[in-house]
Order: structure tokens, then C-alpha cells, then sequence
């Protein structure tokens, strides 16, 4: 069944995002000798290099946690998947939070969540200690300053650059796990993870915090258009992405409304898997990596290595999905954590460093470039002035699946006695994840790669 809007007047253009926008008076910002939207993606990159790695930390405390107060693996891994359903919790009503106070009331939501978790973990006794800090407090928060968070308004800023630029902003994580998770790791042999979770803490208070100050739901606001081009009414007409099914891409899409489509759906599967298997191997790995014979210091290392060789690995997969689609990328993606876990399975047999910086790569280079096309994919078919909502439902599929890949890895671990099961799971779900992106066909509605100017 199809929805069609009635048409839009000739003099209200649409922006970025769909949304008819209403003529302002050029800010200050809009005058600056460069476009606002990379100060947009440099303040991204800073607050995702911090908010994401607080949460990859976990990883690195998971281990002396075990060893403090020995609980099942299951029980420990479980605070990463309440932190997800806390995050849960919180998604639908984060696009409704953008959508009304725009990005800074989000960040500042995020942060004080983060922080106040981080802080009180080093009080934690009892596991349910840890799951309300570590956790619902930390794992909730980070939903606010992590790829869900600023993929609500940052696809705004672009349209020609938008898995190029998205890609850059998100590369921050892969430069904080290098010199953010070796200095925790550092602290946490010297001092303990308490320790470690104070000096987190006290971090993402100090840099975080400012930087929403910069933050802006989209360039309308300012009086700019996507991608820096001319202001509507002067010399030089904005450019606007081809469209391939102009009865779809004229919809005004509600959340009820994309429900009732078969590509919501397809679009939540696929990200159900890609959140699982990320989050299982990314809870797991360090855990696994000393299991079959790595020393600790290199296996947080390996962790931090991943991040890093995912900054050119996403920023080029992102420039190449402005050029051949988004499905391609993704699928591109699913492969490299296919390939990671195969590895991952060899080194119980070979626990070499060949096979190790092998996994490293495919997984960093490949499997990471998922989150440079994770926004785009929605935005391209859900484009609109309810875009906040509809991906804020979207979360609930990507958290579902990053609550469960943790907690059903270390179930199915402490089960059988190894993680081999576990790994094979998750490269069903890789191959899962590619279909149903497929399925969904951004590349049925707007096409990338080609612009009308």
C-alpha cells in the first residue's frame, strides 16, 4: 500500500531531512570561512571517541570482576545486557528528546548518566550493583553519546558527503580505544578497575560537557543547507539526491505508519544481528584472547587495535558507499566479522599472532564499517521530519540485539564449556544481517551516486 502526500508549495523547500523548512536569519555560525557541519563532525568525533569507549571498557574490567568476586561468566557478561535494556528503556524516547530539545539536551542526558555510573561502580559489592551502574546507568547512557545518539540528527548535516562525512565522525571511537583502553588497562593493573572507573569518570565529565555546547539538530537552524551549499534564494540551488520512488520519498512517514512497511522491518532484523555479533565478540574477545593463551596486556591491546584500524577502514567504506550503495557496504561488513570469528575459532588451535592481527583487521577494517552506513540506511528510507522517532524504534532492534549477543555468548560458553557454539551463532547472524538489508533496498528510493544539481 502506498502513502502519498499532498504536494509540497513551490516556495517552502524542502531541507536535508525532509522537513519544509521555514526561512532564519543567517546565524553567526553561518559566516564562518568553512561549512558548520564538520564542526558538527569533529565535536561527534570527540564525544563517540569517549561515550563509546566507556562503554568497550567493560571488556577490560570483565576480567579482574571474575577474578574479585567470582561469579559465573554469564552473570558478569549479563551488566553489558542490562545496560542495553536500559537503553531500551530510554529509545523511544530519545528521538522524541531530539526531536522536541534537539542534540544537547540528548548529550547532556547521556553524559550525566555516564558519569554518575561510572562513579558509583567503584562503591559495587553485588552484582546488582554492577548492573545498575555498569549497566542501566553507563550502558543506558552511552546509547546518548554513541552512533544511536548522533545518528539522530548528524545524516541531517549532509546528503552528498552523508556515509562519508558520518563515517569520519564515527572514526573517533577507533582513535579513543587506542589511547583511551591501553591507558585504562594501564590503571587498572596499577590501581585496580575501581580506580580505573573513577579516572573514566572524572574524563568524559570534564571533555564531554563542553562540547555540547556546539551541537546543532541541523543546518536550517543556522540558516545554512546540507552539505554547505547555497542558502534557498541565492545564486546557487542546494543539490538533492536522485530518487528512484518518488511515492515513497514523498510519504510523510510517521512511526506508525513505517510499521506497516515490510522495510521497517527488514531494516530492524539487520540491525538486531549486526548489534548481536558486534557486541559478542566485543564483550567476549579479551576474555577469550587470555582463555587460549594471550597474555592480558596484548589482548586489551588486540581490542584497542580493532578500533584503530577502523578509523580508515570506516571513513573509506563510508566514501565508498556515497559511490556504490549502501547494501554493498554493509554486506562488506558482515564479511569482515564473519571472517573475525572464523579466525577467532582457528586461534583455540593456533594461537599465533599471524591469525591474530588477521582477526584484527578483517574485524577493524571490514566489520566496523558497518556503522559508517547504519544511520544513512534509515535516513535514505525514512527521510523526514519524523525520522528521530522512526530511528529511535529502529533502537530498540539494534539494543535487543546487543543485550542479547553478550549474555546468549557467555550462556552458551559457560554451558558447553567453550565459545565455539557461540561463534557459529553469530556467523548466522552476519549472514542474516546482510539479506535483510537487502531486503530493506535504500537503493529502491534514493539511489547514491548520483545528485541532481
Amino acid at each position: 500500500m502506498r502513502y502519498v502526500l499532498p504536494p509540497a508549495k513551490a516556495a517552502d523547500p524542502p531541507g536535508a531531512d525532509g522537513v519544509h523548512a521555514i526561512a532564519r536569519k543567517p546565524s553567526p555560525l553561518a559566516r564562518l570561512p568553512f561549512y558548520y557541519g564538520w564542526v558538527i563532525v569533529a565535536a561527534t568525533f570527540v564525544c563517540m571517541a569517549l561515550g563509546v569507549n566507556a562503554r568497550t571498557a567493560f571488556s577490560l574490567f570483565f576480567p579482574p570482576i571474575l577474578q574479585e568476586f567470582g561469579w559465573e561468566s554469564s552473570t558478569t557478561a549479563g551488566t553489558f545486557s542490562v545496560g542495553f535494556l536500559g537503553a531500551a528503556a530510554l529509545s523511544p524516547w530519545l528521538g522524541w528528546l531530539m526531536d522536541r530539545h534537539g542534540p544537547r539536551a540528548v548529550t547532556l542526558l547521556g553524559t550525566a548518566a555516564m558519569v554518575g555510573g561510572l562513579l558509583l561502580a567503584t562503591l559495587v559489592s553485588e552484582p546488582w550493583q554492577l548492573y545498575a551502574t555498569l549497566g542501566l546507568l553507563v550502558g543506558g547512557g552511552s546509547i546518548c553519546l554513541g552512533y544511536s545518539g548522533f545518528s539522530l540528527f548528524l545524516p541531517n548535516w549532509f546528503q552528498r558527503r552523508r556515509g562519508f562525512a558520518t563515517s569520519i565522525a564515527f572514526s573517533g571511537v577507533g582513535l579513543g580505544s587506542i589511547l583511551l583502553l591501553p591507558w585504562l588497562q594501564g590503571v587498572i593493573e596499577s590501581q585496580g578497575w575501581r580506580a580505573a572507573c573513577w579516572a573514566l569518570g572524572v574524563l568524559v565529565a570534564l571533555l564531554v560537557t563542553p562540547l555540547t555546547l556546539l551541537l546543532r539538530k541541523r543546518p536550517e537552524d543556522l540558516g545554512l543547507q546540507p552539505d554547505g551549499a547555497a542558502a534557498s534564494g541565492e545564486s546557487e540551488a542546494p543539490g538533492h539526491a536522485a530518487i528512484a520512488d518518488p511515492v515513497w520519498a514523498a510519504t510523510e512517514w510517521t512511526l506508525p505508519l513505517a510499521m506497516r512497511t515490510r522495510r521497517f522491518w527488514w531494516v530492524a532484523l539487520g540491525y538486531f544481528w549486526a548489534l548481536y555479533v558486534w557486541y559478542a565478540v566485543q564483550v567476549h574477545q579479551t576474555y577469550y584472547l587470555i582463555e587460549v593463551g594471550f597474555d592480558p596486556t596484548q589482548a586489551a591491546w588486540a581490542l584497542g587495535l580493532v578500533s584503530l584500524i577502523a578509523i580508515p577502514g570506516q571513513i573509506g567504506l563510508g566514501h565508498l558507499s556515497d559511490r556504490i550503495g549502501r547494501e554493498w557496504v554493509w554486506s562488506m561488513a558482515c564479511l569482515g566479522f564473519v571472517l573475525s570469528y572464523l579466525l577467532l575459532l582457528a586461534m583455540r588451535h593456533w594461537p599465533g599472532e599471524a591469525l591474530l592481527y588477521a582477526m584484527i583487521g578483517c574485524q577493524g577494517a571490514l566489520g566496523y564499517g558497518m556503522t559508517s552506513v547504519m544511520a544513512a540506511i534509515a535516513a535514505e528510507i525514512f527521510q523526514g521530519r519524523n525520522y528521530g522517532r522512526i530511528l529511535g524504534a529502529l533502537m530498540l532492534a539494534m539494543i535487543a540485539g546487543g543485550a542479547v549477543g553478550p549474555w546468549l555468548s557467555g550462556l552458551l560458553r559457560d554451558a558447553s564449556g567453550s565459545y565455539d557454539l557461540a561463534f557459529v551463532v553469530a556467523i548466522v547472524g552476519c549472514g542474516i544481517s546482510a539479506g535483510a538489508i537487502w531486503l530493506a533496498g535504500p537503493r529502491h528510493i534514493r539511489p547514491v551516486g548520483r545528485f541532481v544539481l
